[in-house]
C-alpha cells in the first residue's frame, strides 16, 4: 500500500500536470472589494482560538456582519509544524481544536474564515512558508474549510513573483474549494500590470501603520511602513487597473487603533472612495461608539461596494485640499474633499469648477452645467440642497484638519443650459 506521503506527492504532480497554461482563479468572489477583519494590526502574533471566536461573536452582535463584513482572517503566526506527510498543522497552544474547528464556528456565525501563508521558505514572522508545499497547503486549507488566503512575500530569494502567485492560484483552483486570493508583495513587482487573472486583490503599498501622515523606517531603510496619506498617494494613480474581480489594496484599516476620530473618518472614507478592500484591524470586542459609527456607516460602505466597480479619481488640489470623485451606478457620484493638513480650511464651492469626464476609466462625466444633483452628506446623514447650474459660489464648506467632507450626488433633473 502506498504511504499517505506518496499519495499526496502523486496528487500534487497530477495537479501540476493538468494545470492550465493560464492561471485559473475562482470567479465572483470579488465582484466588489472584500470586507472583513484581520488579526494583524491589533494582535500581530498574539492570537488564539478564543480571540477568533470572540471576534466572530462581536462581528455578529455589533451588526458588522449584516453591514457586509464577511471574512475573519487569521494572519501570521498561527502555524505549528508540518506533520510527517508534510501537511501544515496549527500551533496546538494557540489553536488546541485546530483550524477546521475554528472554521466551523466562524461559518456557524454566518461568516467566512481566512488564513495566511507566504510564497517563501518562511513567513514574515519566521513560521513555515509554502515554498515547495503549494498544492499540499491548498489541499489542507480546502479540507479545513478556509475561504480566504493572504499570501505574503518574505524570504523569497531567487523566486519569481509572477510564477509564485500563479502557482498558488492554480493550487487553490485544483484543491476544489473557492478561496479568495489576497496577494501581498507590497507592489514591488507591479502586480496591477499582470495579476488580474491570478489574484482577487494585490497590495500596492508597504505595510500601513497607525499614523495619518508619516513614514516609519527600519533597518537603515531596508523596510518601511506607511501612514494613511502615503498609502493614498501610492494607490491613487493605479485606478485603471482595478475593477470587479480584482482590486488595488492599500492595506488594512487602522480605524480604532489610536488615531483621532477625524483621522479615522478620513481614513475610512478614502478607502471607500478608492474602492479598496475594507479589512478592519481593531479589537471589535472593546471598540468605542465613535469607532463603531465610522465602520458601520452603511452609506459610506455602499460607496465602496458600488457595483459599477470604479476606483475614485483624485481630480485636483486647491487651497491645500484634495478633491475626489467616484462614479457610481444610476448616474450618481461620491464627492469627497480631503484635508491632508492639520489646519481647518474653508473653501467656496462652485460646482461649475468640477465639470469633467472620467476619460481614463468610466467615460462618465459630472455635467454640472446641464444636470442638477441632490446633495446628501454621507457623515451627517442629512440632505444639503442641490447643485446649481449657474457659475456662482454655491456654498462655503469648512474641512477640519485631517478630516473630510463627503457627499452623495444624485441626479435630479437634466436640462439644456440657456
Amino acid at each position: 500500500m502506498k504511504s499517505l506521503k506518496s499519495v499526496s506527492l502523486a496528487c500534487a504532480v497530477l495537479a501540476l500536470s493538468t494545470a492550465s497554461s493560464h492561471a485559473q482563479k475562482w470567479e465572483h468572489l470579488a465582484d466588489t472589494p472584500q470586507m472583513g477583519w484581520s488579526t494583524w494590526n491589533r494582535f500581530q502574533g498574539n492570537i488564539s482560538e478564543d480571540i477568533i471566536r470572540g471576534i466572530a461573536d462581536a462581528m455578529v452582535e455589533s451588526g458588522l456582519r449584516d453591514a457586509g463584513y464577511t471574512y475573519i482572517n487569521i494572519d501570521d503566526c498561527w502555524h505549528g509544524e508540518r506533520n510527517a506527510d508534510g501537511f501544515m498543522q496549527a500551533d496546538p497552544a494557540k489553536f488546541p481544536n485546530g483550524i477546521a474547528a475554528v472554521a466551523d464556528y466562524v461559518h456557524s456565525r454566518g461568516l467566512k474564515l481566512g488564513i495566511y501563508s507566504d510564497a517563501g521558505t518562511h513567513t514574515c514572522g519566521n513560521m513555515p512558508g509554502s515554498l515547495g508545499h503549494e498544492y499540499q497547503d491548498a489541499i489542507q486549507y480546502a479540507r479545513w474549510g478556509v475561504d480566504y488566503l493572504k499570501y505574503d512575500w518574505c524570504n523569497t530569494r531567487d523566486i519569481n513573483p509572477r510564477g509564485a502567485y500563479r502557482l498558488i492560484s492554480d493550487a487553490l483552483w485544483a484543491a476544489g474549494r473557492p478561496i479568495f486570493l489576497s496577494m501581498c508583495e507590497w507592489g514591488d513587482s507591479y502586480p496591477w500590470r499582470w495579476a488580474s487573472e491570478v489574484g482577487h486583490s494585490w497590495r500596492t503599498t508597504p505595510d500601513i501603520w497607525c499614523c495619518f501622515d508619516s513614514v516609519r523606517v527600519f533597518d537603515g531603510g531596508a523596510y518601511s511602513q506607511f501612514g494613511v496619506m502615503q498609502c493614498i498617494q501610492f494607490n491613487d494613480t493605479l485606478r485603471r487597473y482595478a475593477g470587479p474581480g480584482y482590486w488595488n489594496d492599500p492595506d488594512m484599516l487602522e480605524v480604532g487603533n489610536g488615531m483621532s476620530e477625524s483621522e479615522d473618518r478620513a481614513h475610512f472614507t478614502m478607502w471607500c472612495m478608492m474602492a479598496s478592500p475594507l479589512i478592519l484591524g481593531n479589537d471589535l470586542r472593546t471598540m468605542s461608539e465613535a469607532t463603531r459609527n465610522i465602520i458601520l456607516n452603511r452609506e459610506m460602505i455602499a460607496v465602496d461596494q458600488d457595483s459599477l466597480g470604479v476606483q475614485g479619481l483624485h481630480l485636483c488640489d486647491r487651497n491645500g485640499l484634495q478633491f475626489w470623485f467616484k462614479p457610481l451606478t444610476c448616474g450618481r457620484w461620491a464627492f469627497t474633499i480631503l484635508n491632508p493638513t492639520t489646519t481647518d480650511i474653508t473653501y467656496e464651492l462652485n460646482w461649475q469648477d468640477f465639470n469633467f469626464t472620467d476619460e481614463e476609466v468610466s467615460r462618465l462625466g459630472t455635467g454640472f452645467d446641464s444636470t442638477v444633483y441632490t446633495v446628501y452628506n454621507l457623515w451627517s446623514h442629512k440632505a444639503e440642497g442641490k447643485t446649481s447650474l449657474k457659475n456662482k459660489t454655491d456654498r462655503k464648506v469648512t474641512v477640519p484638519g485631517h478630516d473630510v467632507v463627503s457627499w452623495l450626488l444624485t441626479p435630479k433633473a437634466a436640462k439644456s443650459r440657456k
